[in-house]
């Protein structure tokens, strides 16, 4: 038995509702985005995103919604992580399959959206692009200072601190060019801040983050504890549990998710002698089947415990799309290849699928930090070339990735670089 030393999790502000009544909260948020998620889960063909004319009409008349209502219902469901496209068909994600019962998976989904506000609420054509990369990399000042007033901010106080911010964020690039100066340029011509702000407190009311008023702007309970749970870095994650070999092979995994890999292997092998070894592993790869990420990734760790009797099963979940790289990878050090070489035998394709999915189950359940130095494991060696790769090899979890990694990204280039891919690949374009 191990032991290790933990720092107590900080409070939340008083007055913030519990758990349960955020919960509560989100789901009424979704329910609109649930009842679509739901609707197209069960057999309907949305077709290419957005939502296809032809299903647009099917939901519509099917859950006696509007067009409008359909539209932004399916946009929420699939950034919160409600639905996942395979192709042409809809299949539920896994915080659809644990909405009732799970109120971590229902605050991670709405903070997914809560992180996507500017793709929910798209900025008007007529401002300039870098005007808006800059007000998105700011707002997260604002939502500070929202937070910290406990209360409602005037209008022109927000202003006031977005306009200081995007300075700083200018002075902090301070980018100088390199070799002789181009002839005259005729600047763009600068963006109206008060636009800007509001387009961006328009957005973040549209996720229900805030409230507003004829002149002033106030943090909803949820979109409060999201900014203070974002200030203190809290990471919500399973703790092991006494009797691991008494729980499912989901919540034995779920419970090892926070042990360093010996202890793991330790509570994997308890695990395994106490049942039959074919179920066992029937029942791991089934776990790995599902939409969690962490828990596919826990599962083939379980199964390299097992060794030789698992071969046979996992060399026949080679044809599954989402499994076939953690496969190979097994295969390959179980026919005796070094764990730092087993990569070697994946395709760039299969490189860059497990990429996202390892980078989802960070997203899910590890730390803003992780996800950043998550890019340095990518095969492709520069971001461009990575970003590329990724919208094309069509992961279901591509847009939540990358919107939660531009969101983490201390660059602010690379993060509007990365944000623009996730609006390219949720919108369908080039």
């Amino acid at each position: 038995m191990t032991t290790r030393r933990t720092r107590p999790a900080p409070r939340p502000p008083e007055g913030t509702p519990p758990r349960s009544e955020l919960a509560r909260q989100a789901r009424t948020a979704l329910a609109d985005a649930v009842r679509i998620a739901r609707w197209a889960a069960d057999g309907a063909i949305p077709g290419a995103p957005p939502l296809a004319a032809q299903a647009l009409q099917r939901a519509a008349t099917a859950l006696e919604l509007s067009p409008a209502q359909v539209r932004s219902g399916w946009d929420r469901a699939r950034l919160a992580g409600l639905v996942e496209l395979h192709g042409d068909t809809a299949r539920p994600g896994w915080r659809l399959r644990a909405w009732d019962r799970d109120d971590s998976a229902v605050l991670r989904g709405w903070v997914a959206l809560f992180d996507a506000w500017s793709l929910v609420h798209p900025a008007p054509a007529d401002l300039e692009s870098t005007a808006v990369a800059e007000a998105v990399e700011a707002v997260p000042q604002v939502l500070s200072l929202l937070q910290l007033s406990a209360g409602p901010v005037t209008v022109p106080a927000l202003l006031d601190l977005l306009g200081q911010r995007v300075t700083e964020l200018r002075e902090e690039r301070c980018e100088v060019p390199y070799g002789p100066l181009p002839g005259p340029v005729e600047p763009a011509p600068p963006a109206d801040p008060a636009a800007l702000l509001d387009w961006a407190l328009e957005g973040l009311a549209a996720v229900g983050a805030l409230t507003l008023a004829a002149d002033n702007a106030t943090l909803t309970p949820l979109g409060n504890w999201a900014v203070w749970v974002k200030l203190e870095q809290i990471c919500v994650a399973a703790q092991s549990p006494a009797g691991n070999i008494e729980q499912s092979a989901a919540d034995m995994l779920r419970g090892c998710a926070r042990l360093t890999p010996g202890p793991a292997r330790d509570e994997y092998r308890a695990w395994l002698a106490a049942r039959p070894v074919g179920s066992a592993v029937a029942e791991l790869l089934d776990v790995a089947r599902g939409e969690d990420a962490l828990l596919r990734g826990l599962a083939f760790e379980a199964l390299r415990v097992v060794g030789a009797p698992a071969e046979p099963e996992v060399r026949a979940v080679l044809g599954d799309s989402s499994l076939r790289p953690y496969a190979l990878l097994w295969l390959a050090e179980y026919d005796g290849a070094d764990p730092e070489d087993a990569p070697d035998v994946l395709s760039r394709e299969e490189a860059t699928w497990l990429w996202v999915d390892t980078a989802a189950a960070v997203a899910d359940h590890g730390e803003t930090g992780l996800l950043v130095r998550h890019l340095d494991s990518a095969v492709q060696g520069t971001v461009p070339a990575l970003l590329e790769e990724v919208r094309a090899v069509g992961h279901p979890r591509t847009v939540q990735v990358l919107v939660a990694l531009a969101a983490a990204h201390p660059d602010p280039a690379l993060a509007k670089a990365v944000r623009r891919a996730a609006f390219q690949v949720h919108t369908g374009g080039a």
